[in-house]
This record gives C-alpha cells, sequence and structure tokens, in this order.
C-alpha cells in the first residue's frame, strides 16, 4: 500500500490536510537543517510528459466489460534516455493507484535512476489507466469505471512495451521482445508488476516487485499486527488499551458516549464509528516511515511519544482529570490510564479537531463517511473514485479492528468492521457484495513465482501478510533468478526512494537499503546479460 500510501484511507472526504504533532507536544513545524535542503530540480521540469495512444479494451470476449468499446485514449508516461546506449534495456516503474507526476522523483535518483545508470537503459515512469490524466471515460460514474480494473491495466503495461517509441530515439526499435523490458513496482503495484511477469513472460523479461500486496484479502485485519509486533511496547500496551476504552463505552456502557466524544472535542461528529475511526487514526502512521528524512513521516513515533509520557504535556488538559477518571471507569479500567488518556486527548485535539475548526468546516464535513451526496459526484475531477472502485471490486483490504482475533486487543476500534469500512463501496458504487478476490489471486496470491521475478519486502511492513513474505507463505531460498528479499527494518517498499551523491553520508541510506538495491543492480544486470546471449543464441526471451 499507499510514499503515496497504499493503505486504505477511509476519510476520502477530508479535504484539510491535518499537520501532525512533533516529539511529545504540537504541532511539526517547517524543518530547515541543511542536512533537508534539497538541490534538485523539479522533476517535472527535467521530464516532459508524453503519451501513448492504448485501447479502452482488450477483452471483446469478456461479458464484464460490455458494452464494449474499440476506442483508445491516451496513457501518460515519462522516460530518461541520457543513460541510454544500444542494447541497453527499458525499465518500466508501474505508478499504481495514484498520479503518475508523485513517482518522478525515482526516475530522478531512485531505483529506477539506479537501473538505468547501471544498465546503459531507459527508465520510464507509467501512468495506470483512471489516474492521473489517463483517463478512458468522459467520467466515473461506475458503469464507466468497468474498464478499470486489473487486467486491462496489464495489458496497457504489456502494449506500451511492444510499441513505445520515445522522442529522439526514433530510429531505433526499442520494442519487446526487441528489446530487454524489465518492470519495477512498489506495493499496488509491486503486485501489478509481478502479475505482468506471469501473465506476459514473453514481453517483460523480468520484473520487481516491492513490497507487493500479491494476496488480496477482504478483510485485512492483519495490517497492524507488524505494528503490534515491531512498535514500542509501552506505546503498543498504551494504544491497545485506551482503544478498548473507547470500545467498551462505545459497545456497552453508551451513557457516557455524549462525555466521551465531548472531552476529546469531536461531539460535532454524529455517528459513533466515524468518531472511532478518528480516534484510530495516528497509529496509522507506521507506514509512513521511511529511511529518508525529507520523505519519513515522523508521525507515529511523535503520537507514541504522547500516549507513553509519564508526565501530562499539555496543562489545560489537566481540567479534564476528573472526567477521564470516570470515562475510564466507565470503560473498565483505573486511574493508572490517567496521563494517557489525557495526552491522547490533547494529541487528537491539537491535530485533527483544531485543524478542522481553522478551516470553517464542521467536523462531520471533515471525517464522516456517512455522505451520499459526496458519493453521487462522478466527473472526472472526483479521481478519488478510482482506488475504491478497484477494492471494492476485486482487492480488498478494508483494515478493520473487528476483524481482530478475541484473544488480543485490537489497535484500532473493534466499530470499524466490514460493514462500515464498505460504507462507500455501497454508496458510491452500488457495490453490496465482498470483491472478487478470485480475479487477483488467481494470478499466484502469496505463492506467485517465476524466473526473473524478484520478491522484495520490509521486514516491519504492515502489508507483509498480503505478501510472499507472509506467515501463510511457503518458505523459499533467494537465488538470481528468483531473489527474495526481505529489507531488516524496513517499512513500505524502502528500495524504490534513493539519494544524490551529495546527498548520502554515513547511515543515509541505512546498509540493509543498499545492500538490497545493489543487489537489485547486480542481478537486473545478469538478467540483460541472459537475454543478449539469448538473442544471439536465437534462444526464447521469457
Amino acid at each position: 500500500m499507499v510514499i503515496h500510501r497504499f493503505t486504505l484511507v477511509w476519510s476520502l472526504l477530508a479535504a484539510t490536510v491535518l499537520s501532525l504533532a512533533p516529539g511529545p507536544l504540537r504541532k511539526r513545524k517547517a524543518v530547515e537543517s541543511p542536512l533537508l535542503q534539497r538541490r534538485d530540480v523539479d522533476p517535472a521540469d527535467l521530464y516532459p510528459e508524453h503519451n501513448i495512444s492504448v485501447p479502452i479494451d482488450y477483452f471483446h470476449n469478456e461479458t464484464r466489460y460490455e458494452p464494449h468499446s474499440n476506442g483508445t485514449f491516451p496513457l501518460r508516461y515519462w522516460f530518461d534516455a541520457s543513460y541510454y546506449k544500444d542494447g541497453g534495456p527499458v525499465i518500466v516503474l508501474q505508478s499504481g493507484e495514484t498520479d503518475g507526476t508523485g513517482r518522478l522523483p525515482f526516475l530522478q535518483k531512485g531505483i529506477v535512476h539506479q537501473l538505468a545508470q547501471a544498465t546503459n537503459g531507459i527508465g520510464v515512469i507509467l501512468e495506470h489507466r483512471y489516474y492521473g490524466t489517463s483517463f478512458p471515460t468522459p467520467d466515473l460514474s461506475t458503469p464507466n469505471l468497468r474498464f478499470l480494473t486489473t487486467e486491462q491495466a496489464l495489458a496497457d503495461m504489456a502494449y506500451f512495451a511492444q510499441n513505445a517509441v520515445f522522442q529522439g530515439l526514433e530510429d531505433k526499435n526499442l520494442t519487446a521482445p526487441q528489446t530487454a523490458y524489465f518492470g519495477y513496482g512498489g506495493s499496488y503495484a509491486g503486485a501489478f508488476v509481478a502479475f505482468l511477469r506471469v501473465q506476459y513472460p514473453e514481453v517483460y523479461y523480468g520484473t520487481i516487485s516491492s513490497s507487493g500486496v500479491t494476496e488480496a484479502i477482504w478483510d485485512f485485519w492483519e495490517y497492524y499486527e507488524p505494528v503490534r509486533k515491531y512498535g514500542p511496547p509501552d506505546c503498543i500496551d498504551k494504544q491497545t488499551k485506551l482503544i478498548n476504552v473507547a470500545d467498551n463505552i462505545l459497545r456497552n456502557n453508551t451513557k457516557y458516549i455524549s462525555q466521551l466524544k465531548s472531552v476529546f472535542g469531536l461531539e460535532g461528529i454524529t455517528y459513533d464509528d466515524d468518531f472511532a475511526q478518528v480516534l484510530s487514526y495516528p497509529i496509522g502512521g507506521w507506514q509512513g516511515r521511511n529511511w529518508d528524512p525529507a520523505v519519513n513521516d515522523p508521525s507515529f513515533y511523535e503520537y507514541c511519544g504522547n500516549i507513553s509520557s509519564p508526565v501530562l504535556l499539555n496543562n489545560a488538559t489537566a481540567n479534564a482529570t476528573s472526567t477521564v477518571q470516570t470515562l475510564l471507569s466507565a470503560g473498565g479500567y483505573n486511574s493508572a490510564l490517567t496521563i494517557p488518556m489525557l495526552n491522547f486527548i490533547n494529541y487528537i485535539n491539537q491535530n485533527y479537531v483544531l485543524p478542522v475548526l481553522d478551516s470553517n468546516k464542521t467536523l462531520d464535513q471533515a471525517y464522516s463517511i456517512h455522505n451520499q451526496t459526496y458519493y453521487d459526484q462522478d466527473d472526472l475531477s472526483q479521481d478519488w473514485r478510482s482506488w475504491p472502485y478497484q477494492y471494492c471490486t476485486q482487492w480488498g483490504f478494508l483494515q478493520t479492528g473487528s476483524g481482530v482475533p478475541q484473544d488480543r486487543l485490537p489497535l484500532v476500534s473493534r466499530l470499524l468492521t466490514l460493514e462500515y469500512n464498505s460504507i462507500i463501496c455501497r454508496d458510491a458504487f452500488n457495490i453490496t457484495t465482498p470483491p472478487d478476490t478470485d480475479a487477483i489471486n488467481k494470478y499466484g496470491g502469496f505463492d506467485i513465482a517465476y524466473d526473473r521475478l524478484a520478491i522484495v519486502d520490509g521486514e516491519q511492513d504492515p502489508w507483509r501478510e498480503a505478501s510472499p513474505h507472509s506467515t501463510l507463505a511457503r518458505n523459499r531460498t533467494s537465488t538470481e533468478e528468483r531473489p527474495f528479499l526481505l529489507i531488516p527494518g524496513a517499512v513500505h517498499h524502502w528500495d524504490e526512494n534513493g539519494l544524490f551523491a551529495n546527498e548520502t553520508r554515513e547511515g543515509l541510506p541505512p546498509e540493509p537499503v543498499r545492500e538490497v538495491q545493489r543487489q537489485e543492480v547486480e542481478f537486473v544486470k545478469g538478467w540483460l546479460e541472459e537475454f543478449n546471449a539469448g538473442k544471439k543464441s536465437g534462444g526464447e526471451s521469457a
């Protein structure tokens, strides 16, 4: 998931961008450290956008795409051929469920740049249909979203490799299978390129799936389990207890609900499940952690610093002590949680209440997912519709608290149920049944494997239990033909981003990331040698 979070963001209605509190205190301020000042040129200025005309519908024999279309649409891409020499490959990064411009830094100094430089190749960022500007239809109404499936998008990426012409290199045949094509993707796009290698082996000679969520899962309660396992123990202990206090009141001691909402400053939230969702937000910062300080989201440890602090962090909240102790008793706990609860209230108020009130919005407008009027909008500006349509129809990954086994306390509220998290499926798309995860898992799921398909995951990734490194997947041995790498201490596709040479220093990138990126360069170079040897001998390219 999501770096752009692949994690499902349920507050799609919130137009307010909320800043998250620093250290154990309040809002984060802009960092002016020279270590973080970038000398980057804006990659959008370096890489002009291009478009290739691709079919809207590749599968005229499939009834699910009726009525079929014979039309085409412009699929956007960017490329860098500054390292290209004759015989070099084309390395295509699938941008996944986001506007492709957000992936351009990886062409400038990330993994695509590293691979292109090492192989004298061309680096490409390819946008996914129905994202950015790559729309096949005039609006995003539910009938017009029928062409938004993984198999149609996979066909786009294959079509690109078989038909691409790069500006300035028009005299060269740089299409597959004449030229070696390699794919890279992270999160959803990581699963995508794994499927690409299996589905189109004659087109893409090899792919790297980073944090690839290859097993589609409807109720993905396991998302928070790596946080439980690897997060600071005292923070996890406080988090589960504080959420349990709220759940016990919301589910069992309902006469205190009004008082509970008021003490957090959230009395303006009508629905109890929306309220529970807001209380659950801060722990989700785990996925945003990154080794690069300029990319890293520090909010997880800032939040943990708040609820784990043994002292009150805002004296103004002391006035709520008596109310908090009443609520703790109503929720089944004693006064030992008073300070953590007061600091929790302060954190929520500073980061989720005040910014909304300052924006002149109501809390319901910012946080409620009960909003049929919003879901009825479907013009092209409503690009929030694309990814929910995909997870409602095929992928799932609803991150619930209700699915957590009863033998442990969840890190997020048990009011976050499948019923609640699928409101958008019903109200935006009239989808009332679980997604067709078989349409995704047919490619291999946990056990997907193929020669020259590299599987790379982060040890602490919240998406790990949907990947081939899941505890439910079979054990594997890593080889050059089938690399199977787990980055110690890493979270979500940490191998994707990089630094300029003048930004590196001891510990940046961290050694585990350097080592995996080094291995990626080496096995791709080895794959390219195999490709070239096969061309000389007239052998098969797949």
